[in-house]
C-alpha cells in the first residue's frame, strides 16, 4: 500500500489538463516560429509599454519551457520534502494549483503571441491583471486546505514551527488572496499607470497582512 507522495501513472493522468496546456505552447511555438517578428515582447513597464525583449527563439519557447519547468517543480518538489506524508491530505488542492500555474503560464504565453504578431498592444495590460487576479482567487480558495509541508504554503518561522499556527494563518491567507486577486481584475479595468499600482497594492497588502497574522497567531498559541 502506497503512502505519502508518489508520481505515477495516476499522477500523469489525472494532469491530462495540464500536459495538454504544455504540448500546445510548445505546438504554438513551432507552428507560429517562423511567422513571429526577430524581436519578442518579453516585458512591459506600469505605463504599459514594451521594456525588455526576446529574441524570436526565445520568444517562441522560453513561456513553454518556464511552464514546463514550473510544472515539473510541483510534481516532484514534495519527494525533497520531510513532510511528504502530509501531501495526501491536501491532493486536489495541490493538483488544481499546479493545475492553475500551467493554465495562467499558457495564457500569458498566448496573449504574448497575438501581440508580437500585431495584436492589440493594450492586450497585456488588460488579460495580465484578470489572469493573475484569477490565480490569485483560485489559490486562496485552496491555500486553507495546506497541511503542514516545506514546500507549499505560506512558510514564516511561526507557520513552521508550530501547526496550529499553520493552519489559522492559512485560513487568513486565503481570504487575503481571494482580496488580492479582486483588486488585481479591478486593475484590469483601469489605464496605465493605475492598474500597475492596484495590481502592486494587492499582494503587497495580502504579503504583509499575512506575516503580520502568523506572527500574531504565533503569540496567542504559544503565551
Amino acid at each position: 500500500m502506497k503512502t505519502g507522495y508518489h508520481v505515477d501513472k495516476e499522477t500523469l493522468a489525472r494532469d491530462w489538463p495540464a500536459l495538454v496546456v504544455l504540448a500546445a505552447m510548445f505546438v504554438a511555438g513551432i507552428i507560429l516560429y517562423p511567422h513571429l517578428p526577430e524581436l519578442v515582447p518579453a516585458h512591459w513597464n506600469f505605463r504599459g509599454e514594451v521594456d525588455n525583449y526576446f529574441s524570436r527563439f526565445w520568444g517562441a519557447f522560453a513561456p513553454p519551457l518556464m511552464g514546463s519547468g514550473i510544472y515539473l517543480l510541483m510534481l516532484f518538489a514534495p519527494y525533497l520534502d520531510p513532510k511528504r506524508e502530509n501531501y495526501p491530505r491536501f491532493s486536489k488542492a495541490y493538483w488544481v494549483v499546479r493545475l492553475g500555474l500551467v493554465l495562467f503560464m499558457g495564457v500569458i504565453y498566448a496573449t504574448t503571441l497575438v501581440v508580437a504578431l500585431g495584436g492589440p498592444a493594450n492586450l497585456v495590460s488588460r488579460v495580465v491583471p484578470l489572469a493573475v487576479g484569477l490565480l490569485f482567487i483560485l489559490i486562496g480558495n485552496y491555500l486553507p486546505q495546506a497541511r503542514f509541508n516545506y514546500f507549499f504554503g505560506v512558510r514564516t518561522p511561526w507557520t513552521l514551527a508550530n501547526e496550529e499556527v499553520w493552519r489559522r494563518t492559512h485560513r487568513f491567507s486565503g481570504y487575503a488572496f481571494i482580496l488580492a486577486g479582486l483588486m488585481f481584475i479591478a486593475a484590469a479595468f483601469l489605464p496605465p499607470p493605475a492598474n500597475f499600482i492596484l495590481g502592486l497594492a494587492g499582494p503587497a497588502i495580502a504579503v504583509a497582512g499575512t506575516i503580520v497574522y502568523s506572527y500574531l497567531a504565533f503569540r496567542q498559541v504559544v503565551r
